[in-house]
């Protein structure tokens, strides 16, 4: 009879008794080497010869981290400097550049007047009155071409020509003579445009034509001042229109002084 070898079985319930203390003991275990480890950190001795890396690093992490954030600070504070002192620059010179504009816009003013005084000055000599009445330039500019602008819109109004005079004050006040000659003779020579024999000829000037009443009008004063003079005259009228000049010059005057 073959003799066998009996086996028994262990009862679960020991085995998960034994599997439990096992784990126990472990983790038991576990908690005392951090510990150790812990309390060898905190008196700065180090583990197992590994000294203090992580403890170290975070420091110099959070020193470097405040380092770069006072670098910051100061870096922000040179451009804000910096670009306040850049502001500083541009409104420097900006209102250097206005003074310079202001200074040369009243040089050009100045200069106008003394044309317009001279060309008056002129004309007086040789004829000792001004027919139609005097024309102020010392008002400056922009008062002379918003009082003659508003004279010469009421006076043109319903016609060919209205609402250029602004263009009209503008162009007298540029060549220095009456604002009123113009936009007269315009009434002389066509009824204020509308019998023109030319395109864009209201002053019978010439074999000339303009593509618009702008062109036209500056191109007119600026021949008035060149030349005749600074206002109607007889002896102007005579030259404009030879064939009809007392008929020419009372008719132009009269207009001039509805204007």
């Amino acid at each position: 009879m073959v003799s066998r070898t009996q086996h028994r079985s262990t009862p679960l319930a020991v085995r998960l008794f034994a599997l439990a203390a096992g784990v126990a003991i472990v983790t038991v275990g576990l908690s005392t080497f951090i510990g150790f480890a812990g309390a060898a950190n905190s008196e700065g001795d180090g583990f197992f010869g590994i000294e203090e890396t992580s403890g170290s690093f975070e420091l110099q992490e959070a020193s470097s981290n405040a380092t770069m954030a006072v670098a910051s600070e100061a870096s922000q504070g040179v451009i804000v400097r910096d670009m306040s002192a850049g502001y500083e620059e541009i409104a420097a010179e900006e209102e250097a550049q206005r003074i310079a504009d202001a200074e040369a816009a009243a040089a050009a003013e100045q200069k106008a007047i003394e044309r317009a005084n001279a060309a008056r000055a002129k004309y007086l000599e040789t004829f000792g009155s001004l027919p139609a009445g005097d024309v102020d330039f010392s008002v400056g500019r922009d008062a002379f071409i918003e009082e003659w602008t508003a004279r010469i819109d009421a006076y043109l109004e319903g016609t060919q020509l209205a609402g250029y005079g602004e263009t009209f004050a503008t162009a007298a006040w540029e060549n220095g003579i009456d604002p009123r000659w113009s936009p007269a003779i315009s009434n002389t020579e066509s009824t204020n445009g509308a019998n023109c024999f030319l395109p864009h000829n209201a002053w019978g000037w010439g074999d000339s034509s303009w593509s618009n009443w702008t062109d036209a009008i500056n191109a007119h004063v600026r021949g008035l001042a060149n030349g005749y003079g600074f206002t109607v005259s007889h002896s102007f009228a005579a030259k404009y229109c030879p064939p009809f000049t007392d008929h020419w010059y009372s008719n132009t005057l009269a207009q001039m002084k509805l204007i």
